[in-house]
């Protein structure tokens, strides 16, 4: 483990993220679905529009995981922070880099003072399901939404 570096991502990163949105989009079954182009992250995460963040699992030089938020308002709530995506290359899985990302995405959100951190997860992804549920969040049915309060994310 000691080998893993889990850093702010990027702009350089953003080719090597491409692909891991890639890899994720095949196993979901949606190959065709990114249409996203690196110019395109590089303007939204890097550029005057700047829409969203990111951290990556870095293991000798290569990525091997990211997650990738946002902010977004809440009418209710005010200001909450979206994870977009955990994605760990499938040879890096069971290292504990999921953890070591989802744990630095919630540091920010308690910086932030967000009122709530959200993810949505797809119903047959077990493992990603299993995975959020050691963090006591809160899964809806179908498109499972998780939630952890701004009390849950005191905690970090």
């Amino acid at each position: 483990m000691n080998d893993f570096v889990i850093r702010k991502g990027i702009e350089a990163d953003l080719e090597q993220v491409l692909n891991l949105v890639k890899e994720l989009a095949a196993y979901e079954k949606a190959p065709d679905e990114v249409e996203v182009t690196i110019k395109e992250m590089q303007n939204w995460g890097f550029g005057k529009d700047k829409l969203f963040e990111f951290f990556v699992a870095e293991h000798k030089h290569t990525i091997v995981g990211i997650a990738l938020y946002y902010y977004k308002y809440s009418t209710w709530k005010g200001k909450c922070l979206f994870l977009e995506d955990i994605i760990i290359t499938e040879t890096y899985r069971r290292f504990g880099l999921g953890s070591k990302l989802f744990n630095e995405v919630a540091i920010v959100a308690k910086q932030q003072q967000v009122r709530r951190m959200e993810w949505q997860v797809l119903d047959w992804n077990k493992p990603a399901i299993d995975f959020y549920k050691k963090y006591n969040a809160h899964l809806d049915a179908e498109w499972l939404n998780g939630k952890l309060t701004y009390q849950q994310l005191q905690f970090y």
